[in-house]
């Protein structure tokens, strides 16, 4: 039931949920729904996982913020975990993927101007979204999101997505960082030329870029690694993390390497909860239940499959464009406009959503299995199917 003194800032569909059970969950009349969406990327390990109910209870009855004032022994082992995991030297911790956003805006002017340049800028994407925060909405590819709320920060240049040869025709001077999306959630699941981060992360190198990766979406086993550069062989100097981190839990990431390794200091950046012991104890569960329970190639298994078996029934559909994504992060564009869908798919007690318009967007847990992975296939193209012959009874 919608609530008056809600600002309406969502437009929220017309149901309510108890409680979750791995991938499932279930509403206040008891009804169960398969959740390929995950809280958009969020609920890594499903619903109600042992190992983060049991991180989460033990650290909520001992200890739930002191402020950055002080040592935070359990922040300081998760980023010991991230740094290790990645390769990357150090981490600033945020509640979300704006704020890890920001962070990277403000470390690219700070690299910037320690280079000597009075105004720097940032190279981002079209169709990109970093987020709702001023400098992050500013760095998105999106003109309705930003309509309203002009002037956006300036020191911005946009380039087509995964187009190498448009960054490097770049003469601006002023040019001190790239931030890109390794694959493009909200724009369509869209995914970049295999050549493009390694050939990104070169030029950044000869020309002193800051390379800066919004793994907001794609980070923390989403895409079948740990985070998606990785499947390119390459490591950024600045990568953005939120979502599937806590689970569930708030927390945001940016890990630095490289260049970004000195920029921030004292008085430099801050959260007051940034890293508090709840959101970095339920982080290390994630990932430790991750690690031990091989959910990285599982995810990749899972992804593959439901890729494939939606390909082989209806890929070859007129109005099926493309079946593309990694991992468990799928996008199945269709030719026109599906938005729809979400209502039709919520019926068939399922969750999904619909992104840039035309594009079906599964984001399932990491911890889906193939059951689940059947029930979500057939759903799907039932839908897809069903378009077809929508699309037929109009037409006569």
């Amino acid at each position: 039931m919608a609530n008056m003194h809600l600002i309406p800032t969502y437009k929220r569909q017309p149901v309510a949920f108890e409680r979750g059970d791995g991938a499932w969950l279930y509403d206040s009349h008891g009804e169960r729904y398969l959740d390929a969406l995950s809280g958009i990327a969020v609920n890594a390990l499903g619903h109600s996982h042992p190992a983060l109910i049991e991180a989460i209870t033990d650290q909520a009855s001992k200890l739930l913020h002191t402020s950055n004032l002080y040592e935070i022994d359990v922040q300081t082992h998760l980023a010991d975990r991230l740094c290790e995991l990645s390769g990357m030297d150090a981490v600033f911790f945020g509640n979300s993927g704006s704020e890890a956003n920001e962070a990277a805006i403000k470390l690219a002017r700070l690299h910037g101007h320690n280079r000597g340049i009075d105004t720097p800028v940032v190279v981002v994407m079209d169709s990109a979204f970093h987020g709702r925060t001023l400098a992050a909405l500013a760095a998105t590819g999106n003109a309705s999101a930003q309509k309203g709320f002009e002037p956006m920060p300036e020191g911005f240049i946009r380039v087509p997505y995964g187009d190498i040869d448009a960054i490097a025709e770049l003469t601006d001077r002023n040019i001190a960082a790239v931030h890109v999306e390794p694959i493009q959630g909200e724009g369509g699941v869209r995914v970049p030329p295999t050549a493009f981060l390694p050939a990104l992360r070169e030029l950044c190198d000869e020309r002193n870029w800051l390379m800066m990766l919004d793994e907001v979406q794609t980070g923390v086993g989403r895409t079948g690694h740990w985070f998606a550069h990785q499947a390119a062989g390459i490591t950024p100097d600045v990568m953005c993390l939120a979502k599937g981190l806590g689970g569930g839990v708030p927390i945001g990431a940016a890990v630095v390497a490289g260049a970004a390794r000195e920029l921030f200091g004292p008085g430099s950046h801050g959260s007051t909860f940034g890293g508090n012991p709840l959101a970095c104890r339920a982080a290390l569960a994630v990932l430790g239940t991750i690690e031990k329970d091989g959910l990285l190639s599982h995810a990749q298994a899972m992804g593959d499959s439901i890729c494939e078996q939606i390909d082989a029934r209806v890929g070859e559909l007129d109005h099926v464009v493309e079946i593309r994504g990694a991992g468990l992060m799928i996008g199945i564009e269709l030719t026109e406009p599906c938005a729809e869908l979400v209502n039709a798919a919520r019926d068939q007690g399922i969750l999904l959503n619909v992104t840039a318009g035309s594009v079906i967007r599964l984001l399932p847990p990491l911890i889906i299995g193939p059951a689940e992975v059947e029930r979500l296939v057939d759903g799907v193209c039932h839908l897809i199917e069903n378009m077809t012959t929508t699309q037929t009874t109009q037409a006569n």
